[in-house]
């Protein structure tokens, strides 16, 4: 296999192409029944072949929730493998949404399942959580930068109970979530034109002034759509950043199946929204 680029330049690139959006695989249970697909890995079979389908060629970057695939055992992962490497064949980029963390020899297994280029659920990137300290995500950020692929890190994630962990003031006077942006910022120090190490940020937060958002990498941010944000807001929650934030929809996208055209004008419609949003900034 050949090397890479770096995952940042990448990303760049696929956002200048293709629009500045990422599409979340979500199969909750409840979508696929309305989608009038049965509950089970036939089921989920059909529902992420359809979203392959339709948005693979156009769409930037895609994130498979991991979990909703796992439940259904090895045939669950076997759709997903599946669903990795045809968006990877159709240039698009896939983040997998596994939000791993843990120490020494685990992380290293963890990173392995989705950073090695030579595992079948290589992905593009990882959503890592930073939480049993960031010098934990060691053996995650050395094979990402071995293999040409990148992490996500929860930093200011948009469920309410982050906020206990994540804006707790450390004995040096920064919350936890400044500590994480600021590690961030230091293994992007220097590349160009974007860094490989993002940073999770919900875009329900509101303004984020009182952090420091120039990590100098990408911003993922969940929370457009269902959630209540919409693309209008991102200039307000990023500011001068907002170029770099990766607006992800799920549900907002999703609900559109299983027809494939009904998807297609669906993401194109919020790859255009986010567009005009950024330029705006």
């Amino acid at each position: 296999m050949t090397a890479l680029e770096p995952f940042g330049t990448r990303l760049r690139h696929a956002m200048d192409e293709r629009g500045p959006l990422c599409v979340g695989i979500d199969p909750h249970a409840s979508l696929l029944s309305a989608w009038g697909l049965n509950d089970d890995a036939a089921g989920l079979e059909r529902f992420t072949a359809t979203v392959v389908e339709a948005l693979a060629e156009s769409v930037a970057v895609f994130k498979p929730q991991s979990a909703f695939f796992e439940r259904f055992g090895s045939r669950g992962i076997a759709v997903l493998e599946k669903a990795v490497q045809e968006l990877r064949a159709a240039g698009a980029l896939v983040v997998m949404d596994a939000k791993r963390g843990d120490i020494g020899s685990t992380m290293a297994a963890y990173a392995e399942t989705f950073l090695h280029k030579d595992s079948p659920l290589f992905s593009d990137a990882l959503t890592v959580s930073p939480y049993l300290g960031y010098g934990s995500l060691k053996p995650a950020v050395d094979l990402a930068r071995e293999n040409g692929t990148g992490l996500f890190v929860l930093a200011l994630t948009s469920n309410p109970e982050g906020a206990e962990v994540q804006h707790a003031v450390r004995e040096d006077g920064r919350t936890i979530g400044a500590t994480i942006l600021g590690h961030l910022a230091a293994e992007n120090a220097g590349a160009e034109p974007l860094g490989s190490f993002g940073a999770v940020v919900g875009a329900t937060l509101g303004a984020l002034s009182s952090y420091d958002l120039a990590v100098n990498g990408p911003l993922l941010a969940p929370g457009i759509g269902a959630q209540g944000a919409t693309p209008a807001d991102l200039p307000g929650v990023f500011g001068d950043v907002v170029r770099n934030v990766v607006p992800s929809v799920s549900r907002g996208v999703l609900r559109h199946g299983p027809d494939v055209a009904g998807l297609r004008v669906a993401a194109n419609r919020f790859a255009d929204e986010i567009r005009e949003a950024v330029a705006s900034a």
